[in-house]
């Protein structure tokens, strides 16, 4: 890989004009998305490059953090590569420096940051700038020492029977407010606000009307074994948004085990506890500290911190700046559900154990039974790349990859399906690898026992291959991804 690396800390895969851009320190790499040995640009640019987003096929929007003075650019990326000189100051929207944990993401001419708008890191913000900015309150009940890990977008508009709006995601561990604990206690958290937020009028201007939060909860629930500290969540989208899944990635905050989580959430899980559930709140009670219980009072109406939908519009409310002041008070002081998002099955999909995993991504793969498999990648802090699938509730690693020749935390994780690889970057590296290398396989038993929903044995060429280049003919292939079988074997010569 290209050699002046040096603290990566950002990948973006650009299919459309098969570029890699890799954001390190002063520099931002345009590489081959084919062959990322093969340098197409090098730009240079200010201190740490933390954030890089595509704007649309011409433009990507960069920030780093610019000796402590953080900066977003525009960076043209057709034809010529270079920065457009339109630097702007951007507290709030990119980190001081390169060490917090932050998130952010780029929609439609608006920019989503989650990071911290002082230097001390003392005042955490979820901020929408370039248009109708808005921002969270400063206060520990909306933000309590947050460390943010991602942000997403769902279209939640498209075919909507309510006329809800977009949404955007938040994920992230904080200090918990809700408990009382003789020691600091984190809890991870699903946050999510409106795309179509102004604001309110006199009660939370140019903040946000509808931020809500939820624990996001990862467990064992027969063990009371919790997973605290969410350290990276991965969308897999589907074409109805509805059937989009959250993946996320746990550890725990007292580690007396080495052991990571995996846990997955539906968006029907999600929408229910935000539309659906009861809201949290501070009850004073004598002689000691304020404890957090389900609000049980009158709730206004329309729901506080829901979008504007087309109840709300029947009742006359088209904006968010035309809620009553009693809707927004009552969101502004109970930001927090009661209820948690739970995963899917109320159980981790994955526990490994001596792992300690940093990266999530996943890919979907139909095998030779017609089954789709949602296929995990996880990097790992010692530089190890785990692919992982479920089956029927069983868990298969299937492989395990060592990246680089000494351990290094895989820092970032790209995927993309269109070229069948994955890009894996350390701070001072990265690598990139086929989802799956078929070809290691050198037997029909090996090939069909390592079930890997990515590979078959081919009988006509006597040898392992990529299911996804087999066009056709599939009947002399063998593949037993549920079962392992690989009884077919046997009349092949193994």
């Amino acid at each position: 890989m290209t050699e002046a690396l040096s603290n990566v800390s950002t990948l973006l895969v650009n299919e459309e004009t098969n570029t890699l851009f890799v954001g390190g320190r002063d520099v931002v790499f345009a590489l081959d998305l084919n062959n990322i040995s093969r340098e197409i640009a090098r730009i240079r640019c200010q201190n740490y490059i933390l954030f890089l987003h595509k704007i649309n096929d011409s433009n990507l929007y960069v920030c780093g953090t610019n000796a402590y003075h953080p900066t977003c650019d525009h960076m043209v990326i057709m034809f010529e590569y270079s920065l457009q000189g339109r630097a702007e100051e951007s507290r709030g929207k990119c980190p001081f420096e390169p060490t917090p944990k932050y998130a952010s993401v780029f929609v439609d001419g608006e920019f989503y940051s989650a990071t911290s708008n002082n230097f001390l890191g003392t005042e955490p913000i979820i901020l929408r700038s370039m248009r109708n900015p808005l921002r969270t309150e400063f206060k520990t009940l909306w933000l309590n020492e947050p460390s943010f890990v991602n942000m997403e977008i769902v279209r939640e508009s498209e075919s909507n029977p309510n006329g809800d709006d977009d949404k955007i995601y938040v994920f992230f561990t904080e200090t918990a407010i809700e408990f009382e604990f003789y020691d600091k206690l984190l809890v991870s958290r699903i946050a999510r606000i409106c795309r179509g937020d102004l604001g309110g009028k006199r009660i939370l201007q140019r903040r946000w009307t509808s931020f809500l939060k939820s624990r996001l909860s990862c467990s064992i629930p027969e063990l009371n074994f919790h997973f605290n500290i969410v350290q990276d969540v991965f969308l897999l989208r589907r074409r109805k948004w509805q059937d989009s899944i959250f993946y996320g990635i746990f550890s725990q905050q007292w580690g007396r085990l080495d052991i990571s989580a995996v846990c997955a959430y539906s968006m029907k899980n999600i929408q229910e506890v935000f539309s659906k559930g009861s809201y949290k709140g501070p009850v004073t009670v004598e002689h000691s500290p304020v404890k957090w219980m389900v609000y049980r009072g009158e709730v206004p109406v329309p729901r506080p911190g829901a979008c504007i939908d087309n109840f709300a519009r029947s009742i006359g409310y088209n904006t968010s700046s035309d809620l009553p002041d009693k809707v927004l008070q009552f969101v502004r002081d109970h930001p927090l559900m009661d209820n948690s998002v739970n995963p899917i099955g109320n159980r981790p999909v994955l526990l490994k154990r001596g792992s300690n995993y940093t990266r999530i991504v996943v890919d979907r793969v139909t095998g030779l039974d017609k089954q789709t498999y949602n296929v995990m990648f996880l990097g790992t802090d010692d530089g190890y790349l785990h692919k992982a699938f479920n089956c029927d509730g069983e868990m298969f690693i299937v492989e395990e990859l060592q990246l680089f020749l000494s351990p290094e935390p895989v820092q970032s994780l790209q995927l993309s399906s269109e070229k069948g690889m994955l890009y894996v970057g350390s701070l001072s590296q990265v690598v990139q690898l086929p989802v799956s290398e078929c070809h290691q396989y050198k037997y029909c038993l090996d090939c069909v026992l390592a079930r890997d929903p990515y590979c078959a044995w081919s009988q006509s060429a006597n040898e392992c291959v990529l299911l996804a280049n087999q066009t056709g003919h599939t009947e002399n292939l063998i593949q037993s991804v549920k079962y392992g079988d690989a009884s077919s074997c046997l009349s092949v010569g193994m």
